[in-house]
């Protein structure tokens, strides 16, 4: 049988982490759990994982601002951002700073394993050119992207977007629109 393939799984959910943790085991990933940012870096120190599925949101923090980390201390670690709240614009920020796939959560353990693998079924891959997707999508991809750009700072992303800040909060407290897929 081969080695198993050493896998860092980074989610603030402990049980989603520990199913997923026990899924990925049985197809052949030697899986450590890291539930915040600063015990994820530890791990990565430690057991040197050459995979690592980690979420956007970790309570506070942000996952986004934890990849160039993580490929500071491994900068040939295949990343795999796993979010409930997906859209383009954070797929898009999520590889600029190094992940090399996303998902959007519901997720089972052979989608993750197929987009660690590169077979070609993530997120980032399915985006259908020519097809414009609702009004309320793309504000929300605006919001994203106009957040990201401020480091997540909401005050200062309402100013940039000319909204009132608590107008902003509830924005952001709704969930985006999902797309009728095929």
């Amino acid at each position: 049988m081969n080695d198993p393939r050493p896998l860092l799984l980074i989610d603030d959910d402990a049980v989603f982490a520990a199913v997923l943790g026990r899924a990925l085991g049985a197809r052949g990933f030697s899986v450590d759990i890291a539930n915040d940012g600063a015990r994820a870096l530890a791990l990565a120190r430690e057991k040197a994982p050459d995979y690592a599925v980690l979420d956007l949101k970790l309570g506070a923090e942000n996952g986004l601002a934890l990849i160039p980390d993580l490929l500071a201390l491994r900068p040939n670690l295949r990343i795999l951002l796993l979010t409930g709240y997906a859209s383009i614009a954070t797929a898009v920020e999520a590889i600029k700073r190094g992940a090399h796939d996303y998902l959007a959560k519901p997720v089972d353990a052979d989608q993750v394993v197929g987009a660690l693998l590169g077979d070609g079924n993530s997120e980032v891959e399915r985006v259908v050119p020519g097809h414009a997707p609702p009004l309320k999508r793309l504000e929300w991809e605006h919001i994203q992207r106009v957040l990201a750009e401020c480091d997540n700072n909401i005050s200062e992303a309402a100013r940039r977007l000319g909204l009132h800040r608590r107008t902003l909060q509830r924005k952001l407290a709704k969930r985006p629109v999902r797309e009728a897929h095929d």
